[in-house]
Order: C-alpha cells, then structure tokens, then sequence
C-alpha cells in the first residue's frame, strides 16, 4: 500500500531534510493499517536521529499536527484512524524557536 508522507515545521530535518516521502508498507492480509502501525513505521524506517523529537509514547508529541488527506486527525480517531491506499499523511510541528 503506498502513502505520501510529508514532514514539515523543522521535522523534516529528522528524517534527511526530506520533506516528502512515498512509502510502500505492508499491512497483515486482511488487517487495517491504522496511525498507530504507521507512526511505528516511521520510527523504524523514516526517523534518523532523534526520536524523541517526533514521538512520544506510541503517538506523536504535543505540538505536532497530523493531517490525514487534509483532515485533522483527531476527527479521524488518532491513533486508530484507517488508513487507505494513496493517503496523504502530514506532520508539521507548530513548536519553533525564535
């Protein structure tokens, strides 16, 4: 299943200072890919150094928005939100130093 994700806010430079990412993941055969599975690839496969910058716990820190198709996240359930084929997935972090 191929994603588009986007990092924006400064959490780009976690991840090279690439801003956009098409991914293919994997979901188990018959199995929904939700937020939480996709977070947890990202920790794996996109986040190069500093983790804790994005992610706390299981979900992402305070501070960082998740879009999802241009939908705030929390409308969508977090953590348990859907995710389908050719979905947009955005995280911008509002927190910037000055």
């Amino acid at each position: 299943m191929q994603l588009t994700l986007e990092f924006g806010g400064g959490l780009e430079l976690l991840c090279d200072s690439k801003k956009m990412h098409k991914v293919d993941v994997h979901p188990e055969a018959g199995e929904k890919f939700t937020m939480k599975d996709l977070l947890s690839w990202v920790r794996v496969n996109l986040i190069k150094e500093r983790p804790e910058m994005f992610m706390k716990g299981d979900s992402v820190r305070p501070g960082v928005l998740v879009l999802v198709n241009d939908c705030d996240w929390e409308l969508l359930g977090q953590l348990d939100a859907a995710l389908e084929a050719k979905d947009v997935v955005v995280f911008i972090s509002t927190l910037h130093g000055g």
